[in-house]
């Protein structure tokens, strides 16, 4: 009977309009295969995040033949054909969604996704985008700042786009520069679809090389000292690592039971802390993956975290809205409800933390919340030392300077501000992409 429907479905779609790849056949894999069969995780090696990885197939073979959905792996095995029968250990596919696989099968299987965005068709702003992620290349003279699918690097006193880096991710949420200033990562993708980490050539403007992975926007990507790993956290609870001379995935690990938003490397690219909104900050052996232990004591949900410049100590910071000072190492043998590894807890902020940074000389770290002031505080006392305002919303990222004496900010509002940490005196405030004529 079922067999009966499909054809009959599939006579009548020929009179109908071919289905979509993108606006059919991508939201079905989306939905119900893209958990398992995606470049992380490439269950029976296949990925259908994308058309051409979808074609290619798997271990059985190709995913489909064009024109031939009788002979198509998929068709097979949404029907039970081939076994087992897919989405596994879930209900079979209503035959409306089925049918649609072998009507676009059907009529030739044909890949309509849209071109990746490139430097020069680069997005057009009718207003400000706000600003997730921005960071100081090494020397001081330049700021990677996050846009809508690009990451644009700007002159850091604010005169000069230098470069628009078009990728495919919709969203940036985390960028990084290597020590030497030769290559930018970046973490992000696009909501309910990919997330992708970035490796770019700063010279070039280049990408690369990137790897996409999980179905969702990735948080909090963090390059170790020596370069040799980037970390990532992501929405299904899991903690991504990836080679960066490669792009290849090492290892995920699941240890946390909430989304994973922050990471950050030890002094020695050892180990890795991760944060999360479990509320616990978690100590990774970076080379194998493998927990060692929590940094801190649980408390509030965590949206941020920033290391000591030269020593392995964090702060972290989020729901609760106070920052916490935590050595990596604890000093002695952990107990029930330790917290043993706590140095400083800093005073209570205006809003939620949304972001951290602690300044290359040590003197300084940096705290942003859902207010519209970033707070500096000695870490030395927990005395706060001064309030760099001016933002009309929420503020998301922040970043010092290499050498110290600046603060950048950006959030809700598109604008980049530049403080001097010393008494926080705005120095400067620019918008970083170019506005259309008809922007308001």
């Amino acid at each position: 009977m079922r067999r009966v429907f499909l054809l009959l479905c599939g006579t009548i779609g020929s009179l109908a309009a071919a289905p979509s790849f993108t606006k059919d056949i991508q939201p079905l894999l989306q939905k119900h295969c893209q958990g398992c069969h995606q470049p992380a995780s490439k269950a029976a090696n296949l990925d259908v995040t994308t058309y051409q990885a979808f074609a290619k197939g798997g271990q059985r073979g190709p995913a489909f033949v064009a024109g031939q959905p009788d002979q198509s792996l998929t068709v097979r095995y949404l029907l039970g054909e081939a076994k087992p029968r897919m989405p596994l250990a879930a209900e079979a596919l209503p035959e409306s969604e089925i049918a649609l696989f072998r009507d676009w099968i059907r009529d030739g299987a044909k890949d309509d996704s849209p071109e990746e965005a490139t430097e020069t068709s680069a997005t057009v702003y009718l207003q400000p985008p706000v600003i997730t992620a921005l960071k100081f290349s090494p020397d001081g003279q330049t700021l990677a700042i996050s846009g809508n699918r690009e990451i644009l690097l700007h002159s850091a006193d604010g005169k000069k786009l230098l470069h628009r880096l078009s990728g495919r991710a919709e969203r940036i949420l985390s960028v990084a520069f290597s020590a030497d200033g030769k290559l930018l990562i970046a973490g992000g993708g696009t909501p309910a679809q990919f997330g992708e980490v970035q490796v770019w050539d700063v010279a070039t403007a280049k990408l690369l090389r990137s790897a996409r992975l999980t179905n969702d926007t990735v948080f909090g990507a963090s390059l170790a000292p020596d370069a040799s790993k980037i970390a990532v956290g992501c929405a299904d609870n899991t903690v991504h690592v990836f080679e960066t001379a490669t792009g290849k995935e090492l290892y995920k690990i699941g240890n946390h039971e909430n989304w994973v938003l922050a990471t950050v490397f030890g002094v020695d690219s050892k180990r890795f802390v991760s944060a999360s909104g479990d509320r616990a900050a978690k100590l990774i052996d970076a080379n194998s993956g493998a927990f060692l232990e929590n940094v801190n004591l649980l408390r509030g949900e965590l949206n941020a975290i920033a290391r000591h410049p030269k020593k392995d100590v964090v702060v972290l910071g989020g729901a609760e809205r106070y920052p916490y000072i935590y050595l990596m190492d604890r000093p002695r043998n952990m107990k029930i409800a330790d917290d043993t590894t706590l140095v400083r807890k800093l005073e209570r902020q205006d809003g939620a933390i949304t972001a951290l940074d602690w300044s290359p000389d040590g003197a300084r770290i940096a705290v942003a919340s859902q207010s519209a002031a970033v707070n500096l505080y000695d870490p030395e006392t927990g005395d706060k030392k001064a309030a760099c305002s001016g933002h009309s919303a929420g503020i998301y990222t922040v970043a010092f300077s290499p050498d110290s004496s600046k603060l950048a900010t950006g959030g809700f509002d598109g604008k980049v501000r530049v403080y001097s940490t010393q008494d926080c005196k705005l120095l400067h405030s620019f918008v970083p992409v170019p506005l259309s004529a008809g922007a308001q």
